[in-house]
């Protein structure tokens, strides 16, 4: 081949001593691996894992033995999770630790074995010194300093909290004897494929719904062979919605138009058809379908008694007496006649064994002393026997108890820190918060019109609430509709000379003195048939109110 390059370049020579000195350098690190591996086979006892022969198999610490022929400034090498900043098990200095990590671990056996291979190592290597990054920054036997962070000792109450929500349970203390009546009978219905009608009664907070609701998932799981339909009849526009709704639940097909006869007719022949599951329709809030003449009561109440009919009709309300009084001819038909079901107020010791139910199920201690469930009992149980409301109480007063665990100081020394046997809730929720709650909420609420809190309870309403109590004293009654109750307070506004507000002002009054807690309003669609009462007792209300000049005079003087 021709020389192509220039006589006169440069050429450019390596020396020669490199080639041997690197051959040597291999050599002796062969023989210092073979040294190496002596050493370990002595030194290894049956309890230390032995590491494998390739350098490149071992990570982190392992990785120690393979850095004594490098150079003292060259960093050994490191595996893919100790890229990046290095780290130290025991930094320098103080360092904050949570619960579960309250003191610094001791060496564990295969540490020891490690720092005493490494120690072996370097005795191979004639006193040789190899010092690791985590041995440089902190040795295994001296413990760093720790400032304990206080984690706030809230777990239990959230755990209270949680299971004292109004949500249906999975057991239903003081309802067995409801329930099993309910049980038997949609068994009875759905298994022997018989129609028929059920209505539930009782005041809010009894648990109709709760107990239907249990048992009907209880009988998904069993029971196949059934559709169920439910509908909270408070959210309808009127009482002929409800069968649009009913269509498109039962037909599968979306009906805008208003109830018809050819929707009527269609839904008949739908429920009364011979194939197809039976149809347990539930109507929560029923006696929202009044309306004139009745018609759709009773329409839906003659439906299970069609000839071939497949539909259990259940219907919720707080009325007792509906079925009765509103709806007189099903008493002249014995077979459209409903089955009936009273849920009677929960009593003292009802409510007791259900808060301490609830309270149960959270693994720690008694957050609730027994004194002060068994005073939210007796009180709520005087009142209206509503354990929605005793549930609402008992969670309102673990906040109070809560917020004052967490204003505590955040961070202690760990010498200061209780251990976790000691306590295990920092502070119980006693008959005081009970009794702070309750006050806050049944307490005196007539206090806002006494003195320096003129301005919070304006004139209109305190004449408002004068006429409600004249009316119920006349009429002996508990509830009045809204229409009587606005042409009573108008006669009194005209007699007393005092300018009266209209009947759609009169019903924002009455909003605003049920978010007082003085009156309870039961909604209906049009407002001048909505109840109201009193949830205040009349004593109290007239014992507040009287002391004042033209309040007084109205009392005493009547209605008009």
């Amino acid at each position: 081949m021709p020389q192509t390059r220039s006589q006169s370049q440069a050429t450019i020579r390596f020396p020669k001593k490199k080639l041997p000195r690197t051959s040597n350098k291999a050599k002796n690190s062969s023989d210092a691996k073979r040294e190496l591996t002596n050493v370990q086979a002595i030194s290894r006892s049956p309890c230390v894992k032995s590491l494998p022969l390739s350098p490149r198999k071992r990570l982190g610490d392992d990785n120690q033995c393979n850095t004594p022929h490098l150079s003292t400034c060259s960093p050994p090498k490191l595996g893919k999770k100790e890229n990046g900043p290095p780290r130290s098990h025991t930094p320098k200095g103080r360092r904050l630790v949570f619960d579960n990590q309250l003191t610094v671990k001791s060496p564990s056996k295969r540490e020891q074995a490690r720092v005493h291979e490494n120690k072996i190592c370097s005795s191979a290597r004639k006193g040789q010194e190899i010092i690791t990054n985590s041995e440089q920054r902190c040795p295994l036997e001296k413990e760093s300093a720790c400032v304990r962070l206080f984690k706030q000792e809230g777990t239990c109450y959230q755990q209270a909290k949680l299971v004292l929500n109004t949500a249906v349970p999975d057991r239903l203390p003081a309802r067995e004897k409801e329930m099993d009546v309910i049980r038997n009978f949609l068994r009875e219905h759905i298994c022997g494929k018989k129609a028929g009608s059920l209505y539930l009664s009782g005041a809010p907070g009894t648990g109709k719904t709760a107990c239907l609701s249990r048992i009907l998932q209880d009988l998904k799981k069993e029971l196949k062979s059934f559709k169920t339909i439910m509908l909270n009849c408070m959210s309808l526009r009127s009482a002929q919605a409800v069968f649009p709704v009913i269509a498109q639940e039962i037909c599968q097909e979306g009906v805008s138009r208003p109830a018809g006869k050819d929707m009527m007719r269609k839904l008949e022949n739908h429920l009364t058809a011979e194939k197809g599951p039976m149809i347990v329709l539930v109507l929560d809030e029923m006696d929202q379908l009044d309306s004139k003449g009745q018609d759709v009561l009773y329409t839906l109440f003659e439906w299970p008694w069609l000839s071939n009919s497949r539909l259990v009709l259940i219907g919720i309300a707080n009325t007792l007496d509906l079925t009765d009084r509103i709806l007189p001819r099903l008493q002249a038909r014995e077979k459209c006649k409903p089955r009936l079901l009273n849920f009677p107020p929960y009593t003292k010791n009802q409510i007791a064994t259900i808060l301490q139910d609830r309270l149960n199920q959270v693994p720690k201690d008694q957050i609730l002393d027994n004194a002060a469930i068994q005073f939210c009992a007796r009180k709520i149980s005087a009142v209206s026997g509503d354990v929605r409301k005793a549930l609402d109480v008992c969670r309102r007063a673990i906040e109070i108890v809560e917020s004052d665990v967490k204003s505590q100081t955040i961070l202690k020394p760990l010498s200061e820190c209780k251990s976790s046997s000691e306590s295990l809730v920092p502070k119980r929720v006693g008959l005081s918060h009970i009794s702070q709650v309750i006050s806050e909420v049944d307490g005196n609420r007539m206090t806002l019109i006494q003195e320096g809190a003129q301005d919070s309870f304006p004139l209109q309403q305190k004449i408002l609430v004068c006429s409600l109590l004249l009316l119920t004293r006349r009429w002996k009654t508990k509830e009045v509709t809204l229409g009587k109750l606005y042409e009573a307070y108008s006669s009194v506004c005209r007699k007393q000379q005092v300018a009266a507000v209209d009947q759609s002002e009169c019903l924002s009054l009455s909003e605003l003195l049920e978010a007082r807690g003085i009156l309870e309003l039961k909604k209906n669609k049009e407002n001048r048939f909505t109840k109201v009462s009193l949830k205040t007792e009349e004593k109290e209300i007239e014992h507040a109110l009287k002391d004042r000049t033209l309040i007084g005079n109205i009392l005493a003087t009547g209605l008009p």
